[in-house]
């Protein structure tokens, strides 16, 4: 099992009491389309903390408390070997105080350490304050993916964002102050 310790947050497995709170946070969510499938959630908690099904979901805990979740998807079918895609949620009651730029260096630095060449994530190209979290981590903004996401009443465009093993070992990726 993985569980990857930080100043303020500690990446681990997702707990099953903690179902619930997840569903809630997911539904708060600002930039979700449906509400999630609670039986899809519950089966990521079953599996958090290791690879399954080319998934590794784990819980984002700061202050002793489940403050969103944060994983890594890779697929044969759909990413080429060594590249990994990071999708992270925080409850929105937690958002601005730093902890998803935590969350995601911690994750993206175990990755590229633990055999991924690229790590990549998108957000909506209006996310203004995701968007300055990767450039803040010395994230390259690689593009717009246009109408790419199903959004309400269409789809919105999204901005590609990537580390890569290659950049971070030539240059140190600038490190927040905590």
């Amino acid at each position: 099992m993985i569980e990857l310790p930080g100043e303020r947050v500690t990446l681990r497995p997702l707990r099953t009491d903690e179902l619930d709170e997840l569903y809630r946070q997911r539904v708060a969510s600002t930039h979700m389309v449906s509400a999630p499938d609670k039986d899809v959630l519950r089966r990521r908690v079953e599996h958090s903390g290791e690879w399954h099904d080319g998934r590794l979901d784990l819980a984002i805990e700061s202050e002793g408390r489940l403050a969103g979740s944060i994983e890594a998807r890779t697929s044969q079918n759909a990413l080429p070997p060594g590249v990994c895609e990071l999708g992270i949620e925080l409850d929105i009651r937690e958002r601005g105080r730093g902890l998803g730029g935590e969350a995601i260096e911690l994750l993206s630095d175990w990755l590229l350490a633990n055999g991924f060449d690229r790590v990549q994530a998108s957000t909506d190209v209006t996310n203004a304050p995701m968007r300055r979290v990767f450039e803040k981590l010395g994230w390259e903004h690689e593009g717009t993916l246009r109408a790419f996401m199903p959004a309400h009443g269409g789809r919105a465009d999204y901005a590609m964002y990537a580390t890569t093993l290659r950049a971070s070992t030539r240059r140190s990726r600038p490190r927040r102050a905590r």
